[in-house]
């Protein structure tokens, strides 16, 4: 290993940390941040381990937030090399975890590191919200750090989620915003019966194909200049007993609109309900709202962020919404500026996911100088 972010990001991947299990990764990053003075409160909610860590108190707080959990490696004997041994090959680090995003936090630590042991005096706080359920159920992590902050009334100005952000090369895409993700599972109800006697029986998917039609061809928005119009997507039907000779009782679907800030999510909701009525189905629909869409605005943290890219990287950032979910939607709604800056996203959740290990050198100093245009 030869450099200290490179190391670290060894240890974190070398800890199995599948939602949401953290194996010690917490710790790890506790006892860092703790040699510098932070203030370290573990948040343990049911399965989940967090950990607030706060340097200072009570001036402005920029929060590097981030997460220790991974995703499944799959079958072990399609990787290249194991996924939990970290290997370093032909310039990159192998390793499940690398790009989402161990190597984003052992960036965030060695960039701090440096940055306080130049500013030991600045005047602001500085923040690590880091969860163990971000690829999970996202129910028990940030949602519920960030309740707990608002509850006593602690609040995040500025904020660098570590997410793969990048496209083709480091610092090339950063996210200053997220579209909306709101699920739908809709029950259409029929009558089971013999597909001889169809006239004894009516069938549910028969009676969805027209609507399910309509929904997929309805315009919903046609987005904005930082959005993209809203998506409509089917993700799951399942219908029939299994024999070819039963006309169903009923079809299950789920559905996933994207949405900008052009819709909210009920209005989404009400239009939905009024294409389902119009086909006179009778049905059951739930949902979920797994987060709306936010927007950070050109201001100081955009700004920082963008100056940092051209001054390490030597190029001009893109602003993008693209992309999933993350949790920054939890922490933008409470009036921080949100940016997402991580490393290249080409291999995340893949067989023989990588990083290229001089990115996170060069990762760690853009960090390091969003911090010191930010704050100083």
């Amino acid at each position: 290993m030869s450099s200290e972010t490179l190391k670290l990001a060894h240890d974190l991947i070398s800890r199995p940390s599948i939602t949401p299990e953290d194996e010690g990764c917490q710790e790890l990053i506790g006892q860092r941040l703790a040699a510098l003075g932070f203030n370290l409160e573990p948040m343990l909610f049911e399965d989940t381990s967090n950990l607030w860590a706060r340097r200072g108190q009570g001036r402005k707080l920029f929060c590097f937030a981030g997460h220790t959990d991974v995703v499944p490696p799959g079958d072990v004997n399609d990787w290249r090399f194991p996924p939990f041994q970290p290997t370093l090959h032909d310039g990159y680090l192998y390793g499940r975890g690398a790009a989402d995003m161990k190597g984003s936090l052992a960036a965030m630590i060695t960039a701090t590191e440096r940055f306080i042991e130049d500013y030991p005096n600045v005047d602001a706080d500085i923040g690590f919200l880091i969860t163990s359920d971000e690829e999970g159920p996202f129910v028990n992590g940030t949602k519920r750090v960030i309740e707990t902050l608002q509850a006593r009334n602690e609040s995040i100005d500025w904020c660098i989620v570590g997410e793969p952000s990048s496209t083709d090369m480091l610092g090339d895409v950063v996210k200053n915003g997220r579209r909306g993700s709101l699920t739908g599972d809709l029950t259409v109800l029929g009558i089971q019966g013999h597909v001889a006697y169809p006239h004894l029986a009516q069938n549910p998917v028969h009676d969805l194909a027209p609507a399910l039609s309509e929904l997929t061809k309805e315009t919903w928005d046609n987005g904005n200049a930082s959005f993209p119009p809203t998506t409509f997507q089917v993700s799951n039907i399942q219908a029939g007993t299994g024999a070819g000779n039963v006309i169903p009782g009923r079809v299950d679907t789920q559905f996933n609109f994207r949405f900008s800030t052009e819709l909210t999510a009920e209005e989404i909701k009400q239009r939905v309900a009024v294409i389902l009525d119009r086909h006179e189905l009778k049905y059951h629909l739930q949902w979920k709202l797994n987060g709306p869409p936010f927007l950070t605005e050109s201001g100081k943290l955009v700004e920082a962020v963008q100056s940092a890219i051209e001054h390490e990287c030597g190029f001009s950032t893109v602003l993008s919404t693209a992309g999933g979910t993350s949790d920054g939607r939890f922490i933008a709604p409470t009036g921080a500026q949100v940016i997402e800056l991580g490393p290249v996203n080409a291999t995340i959740h893949k067989v023989n996911e990588c990083v290229k290990a001089s990115d996170l050198d060069k990762l760690s100093e853009v960090y390091y100088r969003c911090m010191e245009k930010l704050l100083c």
